[in-house]
């Protein structure tokens, strides 16, 4: 009964530390190309 008890807290802990990741994410990579370009403005 010990061994299936410590088994459930560590999933459920594995499970929590996961969604947690999940919901705060991890930016990854931005895109190498594309994305903004320079904006020209007329003088006034």
């Amino acid at each position: 009964m010990k061994v299936l008890r410590r088994a459930l807290v560590a999933l459920s802990l594995a499970g929590f530390i996961a969604s947690v990741l999940r919901l705060k994410g991890k930016g990854g990579v931005p895109p190498q190309a594309g994305g903004w370009r320079d904006v020209s403005v007329p003088p006034r």
